[in-house]
């Protein structure tokens, strides 16, 4: 029997992703897609075995699980990047918002926080200014959908372990980049 092939649309919905990190994936070639004309298809047997196959390898165990903090207003880009950092073994807890995470921050101790630049309220930046008060030794991920040269240069300044672009085209960048913000702690 034929498989029944997924539209861009049904991949959506499946990986729970944006378009734009489809197109993304698509684009760098980062996932299995057959072009028929001129829509792409997906065979959800090829995407299983393409999610099996890039499941990220778990840091060896540890006497204590490292916590992430992960915050981000776009929900489908908070749950892709807390569902990557689980897998890779790390703990983690989100905030949909800069003062929610402030919250979160004042009765909880994280190794990183992984942030959004631009929220409503809080920015990013401003929260890891704030995360820095209460916790100086954590390490700060920042992420957003508008580079520009002033929040590089704000997140150099800040000693940032990483500055991501969205759209996430491969996710284990922001694995790889939490991995190093542990490694950078550890020294400290």
């Amino acid at each position: 029997m034929l498989d029944r092939l997924m539209t861009t649309e049904d991949l959506v919905k499946y990986l729970n992703l944006d378009l734009r990190t489809i197109y993304g994936f698509i684009k760098n070639k980062k996932i299995p897609a057959i072009k028929i004309g001129r829509e792409w298809r997906f065979r959800k047997k090829d995407i299983d075995a393409w999610l099996d196959d890039h499941r990220v390898v778990a840091l060896k165990p540890q006497i204590q699980k490292r916590k992430i903090l992960v915050v981000d207003d776009e929900e489908d880009v908070r749950n892709l990047i807390s569902r990557a950092l689980s897998r890779a073994g790390y703990e983690i807890e989100v905030a949909a918002d800069g003062e929610g995470a402030l919250e979160m921050l004042q009765r909880n101790y994280y190794h990183v926080l992984f942030t959004d630049l631009k929220m409503p309220g809080i920015t990013g930046i401003e929260l890891v200014e704030e995360a820095r008060k209460l916790h100086p030794d954590i390490q700060a991920i920042v992420l957003t959908g508008f580079p520009s040269m002033e929040t590089a240069i704000d997140a150099v300044n800040l000693q940032c372990a990483a500055y991501l672009q969205k759209p996430l085209t491969d996710i284990n960048e922001v694995v790889t980049a939490v991995n190093n913000a542990i490694r950078v702690s550890s020294r400290l």
